[in-house]
């Protein structure tokens, strides 16, 4: 057989309990709701586009990577998509994992260093139960954040209160997870299908792209994901407009906000030049100038996710008269 054939063989592998991990977080880290004692005035303009946005029922879509849901804000994102002010999140594979570990066992994330030297990072059993979640969404021909959070959901899972998965299905609003074949630790597992990962999270994206479909006067928010986001909605947003076009209309007029920790020149509407580094945020590029160049706006705010999240859900409560 050729050595580009030979594949692992994942039967010799030991998977652990959960029991036996030493958690990084658990459930103390969660932050009470309170509103921001002080909001950067970018805030209101955004709290603002997003009502007028679920006045005219246009998509306000959120995306995030997983570090938002390691900050301990679950509670203010479920609170916004509970007032209906969010229709749609977007996860990659590891902020569904967190998700999934918080609602099971109320604790979540390990330290890699030490896990890694001795090759028992992410093997732990209750974890890969995901997979199997995963294969029978397939077979049902479902979406990969549906299927989770209806497990979580149904299921009756102890902290199912503080989940994203959980509260989205509930509520009957999309939430999509794009995956990357090899980044999550769910891949290691035996049980693990590459097919249905790829089905489901495709199917996600199919849903996503659904969900642009009406992002015209909307908003899209991107927290922390410098790859998936950027990329993922560069897509999905090509083949909405694609349609659009044929419909005879645009969907052009939308408000883009980036939320991360680099530092941006005040003049971050217009592209780094090429070969800098900020060439190569993709999240500049592309959501704060590209896709909006034909009528949209776009907004840059630096700080951190417990910070951010906090002001834009004071912002959306004040604006609507509850705070």
């Amino acid at each position: 057989m050729s050595a580009y054939h030979c594949l692992f063989d994942r039967s010799q592998l030991e998977l652990e309990p959960l029991a036996n991990r030493r958690h990084l977080l658990d459930l103390t880290c969660l932050i009470p709701l309170k509103p921001a004692e002080s909001l950067n005035p970018i805030w209101e303009t955004i709290a603002d586009r997003i009502l007028s946005a679920n006045r005219r029922n246009s998509a306000v879509i959120l995306m995030m990577g997983a570090h938002v849901l390691r900050s301990g804000v679950q509670r203010y994102l479920i609170d916004l998509i509970q007032r209906g002010c969010i229709s749609c999140l977007a996860l990659n594979g590891a902020g569904m994992i967190h998700d999934y570990e918080f609602a099971l066992i109320g604790a979540t994330t390990e330290n890699v260093a030490d896990y890694i030297s001795d090759g028992r990072f992410g093997l732990w059993q209750e974890t890969g139960r995901i997979n199997d979640i995963v294969k029978e969404a397939a077979r049902s021909n479902i979406g990969l954040g549906e299927a989770v959070g209806r497990v979580i959901e149904e299921e009756n899972f102890p902290h199912r209160e503080i989940s994203l998965l959980a509260t989205a299905y509930r509520c009957r609003i999309p939430i999509t997870v794009h995956v990357g074949i090899g980044y999550d630790i769910l891949h290691e597992h035996p049980n693990c299908d590459g097919a249905a990962y790829g089905q489901t999270s495709y199917n996600d994206f199919l849903v996503l792209a659904q969900v642009i479909h009406s992002l015209e006067g909307g908003v899209v928010m991107n927290f922390g994901s410098a790859i998936m986001a950027p990329e993922v909605f560069l897509k999905a947003l090509a083949m909405a407009r694609n349609v659009a076009r044929q419909e005879g209309r645009l969907i052009s007029s939308f408000s883009a906000l980036v939320c991360d920790l680099l530092d941006l020149p005040p003049d971050y509407h217009s592209e780094a030049s090429p070969g800098t580094p900020g060439y190569y945020f993709r999240p500049w590029k592309t959501l704060l100038v590209r896709t909006v160049a034909d009528g949209g706006e776009s907004f840059y705010v630096k700080g951190y996710h417990a910070e951010t999240v906090r002001q834009l859900w004071t912002a959306v409560n004040r604006q609507k008269g509850e705070n």
